[in-house]
């Protein structure tokens, strides 16, 4: 079977996609970016089932060369941590060039991911979610959706937020939506439905609420984690945090961006429990409990196999989409730092120390102040250093490294280039090479800044004496380390 697949390089996409290939199909994947396409994670047998197009859903015509010959149509596409404005419409005006398309194409059916909608009052990203769903149906291919409750999974926002709040907070003063129910779904129960649901004519034009077992509070949520986990927590709500509160709370304790916490928090007002579970005569498989989908993430994360994950997404308060052209450092008109440290030691294992960089090690030197550097970048509304990174051994293009994004990841020939996403009068990058100089191995180590004006100017020479203290020993910790 052909399939087409869109957002194959999102959360839910990166996951689905192996799993269709295995199945023995072949996928066309509609990306905007053929460059954040992981290509390395595929064989080359399975990369001959997979071709790989690209276009903009929100501009239709760049969907004029995509292929029509396709059995089912995956849209998995939303703004979930955009806080565009406008989102509501770029939503709507892409899954009407996508309907546009799969018109055209032989389909014979949609799939749409959204979320569950049964309440009356919902927000305005879950009535965009129910927005997209309409205009889908407007087609005239069968269209087949999944309702969703929050998905639980190793690099969900979801697990990822829930995470950072019980690992990290011994006692929480939380809100009052914490006492709002919902029915968490494990995202391989997730993905089993979404395979299963293919051409199965009891599905055309119908709409289904998916969850797991367990209907819980978030409070629930909170303190069944704690107990995976054997720790100790204490909850206290309270009525007075108000959205905008409650909004900023998310932002500074966790590594969710301030948009995507004011999205949640709008959205957890609204209880998000499944009405029916006609999808389980439709789809029979094994739901797992809320406990089972949290073990399932920890089993993938002590196996180093975080497949995807929410902090990759490129959202709108970041950086522009394109962000992979700033893979061109830029020579004239910038600020420099470089360091040289030769070394004699193995050149693979200095690239491995190096693919660790960030993230839980750390940064090999002076890793307070990078804390510190990450708490003021929050302060004035940046991601700061708590994103971390996807895996602790591996780094691709477009994966999110504290708050650096990775723009190049040539582990072969020992180049790692970051792109700043910290708030900054200007564009920073920060270079690794490994290079062989007359024999001998060296690490060339540099730091770039484009300053946007005079303050751009007066915010180097500000950190210049910082940057003396931390890049030599890093650099050469990077050498050195076991």
């Amino acid at each position: 079977m052909k399939i087409l697949l869109t957002g194959s390089t999102g959360y839910i996409g990166r996951r689905l996609l192996p799993v269709l290939v295995e199945a023995g199909h072949d996928v066309i994947c509609l990306v905007r970016d053929q460059r954040r396409f992981d290509w390395d994670e595929f064989s080359k047998e399975d990369l001959a089932k997979i071709s790989v197009v690209e276009g903009d859903l929100s501009k239709g015509s760049t969907l004029a060369l995509t292929p029509t010959d396709f059995d089912v149509a995956y849209y998995l596409v939303h703004s979930m941590s955009s806080y565009h404005e406008d989102f509501t419409r770029i939503e709507s005006d892409s899954a009407k060039n996508f309907v546009e398309l799969v018109n055209r194409s032989t389909a014979k059916q949609i799939i749409y991911l959204s979320g569950i909608v049964n309440d009356d009052d919902l927000s305005s990203h879950l009535l965009s979610r129910k927005n997209v769903e309409d205009i889908l149906k407007t087609s005239k291919i069968p269209a087949t959706v999944l309702r969703a409750a929050i998905i639980i999974g190793s690099g969900s926002a979801s697990f990822e937020i829930i995470r950072d709040l019980v690992e990290k907070l011994p006692v929480m003063v939380a809100p009052r939506w914490l006492k709002t129910r919902c029915q968490p779904i494990g995202i391989r129960n997730v993905i089993e439905y979404l395979l299963g649901l293919m051409l199965k004519p009891e599905a055309f034009n119908q709409s289904f609420d998916i969850g797991g077992s367990d209907v819980l509070t978030y409070k629930e949520m909170l303190l069944g984690y704690a107990k995976v986990r054997n720790l100790k927590r204490l909850i206290i709500t309270v009525p007075v945090l108000s959205p905008k509160l409650s909004s900023l709370w998310l932002y500074f304790v966790t590594s969710t961006s301030y948009s995507l916490a004011r999205t949640l928090v709008t959205s957890m007002k609204n209880e998000v429990i499944c009405n029916d579970i006609r999808i389980q005569k439709v789809v029979p498989i094994k739901i797992f409990r809320y406990h089972e989908a949290l073990q399932l993430a920890f089993d993938k994360i002590n196996q180093k196999n975080v497949v995807s994950s929410w902090k990759d997404a490129i959202s709108l308060d970041t950086m522009n989409n394109n962000f992979l052209d700033f893979g061109q450092v830029p020579e004239h008109g910038v600020l420099n730092d470089q360091r040289i440290v030769a070394f004699e030691r193995n050149k693979n294992e200095v690239i491995e120390n190096l693919w660790r960089i960030g993230g839980e090690r750390g940064w090999y030197f002076g890793n307070w102040m990078w804390r510190m550097r990450g708490v003021m970048d929050k302060m004035v509304g940046g991601v700061g250093l708590r994103r971390g990174r996807r895996s602790e051994v591996d780094l691709k293009p477009g994966d999110a490294l504290d708050f650096w994004r990775v723009l190049v990841a040539d582990k072969e020939n020992g180049r790692l280039l970051l792109y700043a996403e910290m708030k900054l009068p200007g564009e920073a990058w920060l270079e690794f090479r490994i290079k062989n100089n007359n024999g001998k191995s060296t690490l060339h180590q540099t730091a770039t800044f484009q300053p946007l004006g005079l303050w751009g100017r007066v915010y180097w020479y500000l950190v210049l004496p910082f940057h003396g203290l931390i890049f030599p020993k890093m650099a050469k910790g990077i050498v050195s380390a076991k």
